[in-house]
């Protein structure tokens, strides 16, 4: 059986995809930002995906334990005011959470098998301005998670151009019915960690490919946009300026 980290897993769809991991054998890692959110009685790793050394500590704790075969990158933050929220290394906090934290991970850690990047059909009304990923020009809360989740999307399969003897795929779970979604959600959280699960651990060939990006275990293109390889060099170098770590060959 694997063993998977799961980020972003204390609560939530990411607490759904690890218990389902776990009912189903494999090891599962579960990821909190801090000590306060861990759930007693299970494995955790601790950083705040917010600040980069939180990261590189995370990652430090995880190159001392047995490799990773599957990291599924669930960890997600939505702004809730109306202020343009900024990080301790001064970037745009939805993106550094979204796109920088995960990026790191993968520059700092050994290549799993599978990578598996729960992303966001909000990524239908996203548009990205590679010399602007921070929104420091125009800021809302809805276009920040939108956009990030975009470039997420593009550096998800950016990562799978550059790394091909892994699967490395982005998913939409739908809406699914958690603290950042309101009641009328149509997706309970069993529903929505299944496509991340499958994608994940299954060896259903539909579910054993790369660069693609899924919704309900099928292939869609919602977003043109991330499947555009320029876009996602560009995101995948703005990721390595902002971090000052290139990917390893």
């Amino acid at each position: 059986m694997s063993r998977v980290l799961v980020t972003g897993s204390n609560d939530g769809i990411g607490a759904g995809i690890a218990d389902i991991l776990s009912a189903n054998g494999h090891h599962v890692v579960r990821h909190a930002r801090g000590a306060d959110r861990a759930v007693a009685g299970q494995e955790f790793v601790l950083g705040d995906f917010a600040s980069l050394a939180a990261v590189r500590a995370m990652a430090a704790t995880l190159r001392e334990q047995p490799p990773l075969d599957v990291i599924v990158h669930n960890a997600g933050w939505a702004c809730p005011d109306d202020v343009r929220p900024v990080t301790e290394d001064g970037f745009e906090q939805t993106f550094a959470i979204h796109v920088l934290a995960p990026y790191l991970l993968t520059a700092l850690l050994p290549l799993p098998q599978r990578v598996v990047f729960v992303n966001s059909d909000s990524i239908r009304r996203g548009v990205l301005d590679p010399a602007d990923l921070n929104h420091e020009k125009e800021w809302t809360s809805s276009a920040a998670y939108a956009d990030s989740k975009l470039a997420q999307a593009a550096m998800a399969l950016g990562l799978a151009r550059r790394y091909p003897d892994a699967l490395i795929n982005a998913v939409n779970p739908g809406w699914v019915r958690t603290k950042m979604s309101p009641p009328e959600a149509p997706l309970d959280i069993a529903e929505g960690a299944d496509t991340p699960v499958w994608l994940a651990t299954s060896a259903d060939p539909d579910a054993t490919v790369s660069g693609a990006y899924f919704q309900l275990r099928k292939q869609v293109r919602l977003n043109e946009a991330v499947f555009d390889v320029d876009l996602q060099d560009a995101v995948l170098a703005a990721c390595a300026d902002m971090t000052g770590v290139a990917l390893p060959r």
